[in-house]
């Protein structure tokens, strides 16, 4: 007997998003293929049939996606080369007769972004909407998730952010939304939301609230581009990868990442947590 795979497919299974996504699927008792590069790092889940699949137009990934009408396709790994791999997997797509991508975007996705990853996001939007497939946009802000990480060990968020405000979102406010959208998905198609949170904070802002939940005080210290990239140089990372780490704050300086959406409530009927509700202040 033939077993045919469910149509919804889901990618980043070994991720902490598309791991939850996929989490909240299977606990909704929806049936999914969960895609993942390795097979045996996918999570075990009820009604999930694992299929190997990269963000290649490999045999492989053609075969996976074979049959699937909707596929939530969680961005690459930052690297200098993930809009070829987006490109690829988009081509997979369309060759296996793929409906319908729902993908992961940034919601400040532009050629001329400031935030110079942003414009990888804007480049496949483009090339999605070329392809003759339907698609959903989730342009998410920054995640609040990471805020705390922001910190270093003195206590400091150190970055050229000014008095900018950014509506940070949290990461399972996202998932939570994608799953909304991917158990009903031609009531999204070719849409395009902004998912943010339910405030916009700047630096100074995000600090008082750390330092209200956390064990030591935190301060925001606003630094000069040339200070961010020399603070930063000593990593050893690529210039691409300098630039996209120093962009996070220029954006938010800029006033791009300010704007409050209501798209998260709109769609789940759930308002998304504030920062300090994330971290349970």
């Amino acid at each position: 007997m033939i077993i045919v795979p469910p149509p919804l497919a889901v990618t980043g299974s070994t991720g902490i998003l598309g791991g939850r996504v996929a989490a909240l699927l299977a606990e909704a008792g929806v049936k999914q293929r969960v895609l993942a590069r390795t097979p045996r790092n996918a999570p075990p889940l009820v009604g999930a049939t694992v299929l190997q699949a990269a963000y290649e137009n490999t045999t492989a990934t053609r075969t996976a996606l074979l049959g699937a009408e909707t596929v939530f396709m969680v961005s690459a790994s930052e690297s200098r080369d993930r809009l070829d791999q987006h490109c690829d997997f988009v081509d997979a797509a369309v060759a296996a007769g793929v409906r319908h991508l729902v993908y992961v975007s940034f919601v400040g996705a532009a050629q001329d972004a400031v935030f110079t990853l942003a414009r990888d996001h804007y480049a496949t939007e483009e090339y999605i909407r070329a392809s003759g497939l339907y698609y959903t946009f989730l342009r998410d802000s920054f995640y609040a998730d990471f805020m705390t990480g922001l910190v270093g060990t003195d206590g400091i968020i150190r970055g050229p952010a000014g008095d900018g405000k950014v509506a940070v979102v949290a990461r399972e406010d996202i998932a939570r939304t994608a799953v909304e959208i991917l158990r009903a998905p031609d009531a999204h198609l070719d849409m395009t939301y902004e998912l943010t949170g339910p405030e916009a904070l700047s630096f100074t802002e995000v600090a008082q609230v750390l330092s209200r939940v956390g064990p030591v005080p935190v301060s925001f210290v606003n630094e000069t581009i040339e200070q961010a990239y020399t603070s930063r140089a000593s990593f050893g990372v690529p210039q691409w990868q300098l630039d996209a780490w120093v962009s996070t704050y220029t954006a938010i300086a800029s006033g791009a990442l300010e704007n409050v959406s209501g798209d998260i409530e709109a769609i789940t009927g759930v308002p998304p947590k504030t920062l300090a509700q994330l971290l349970g202040s």
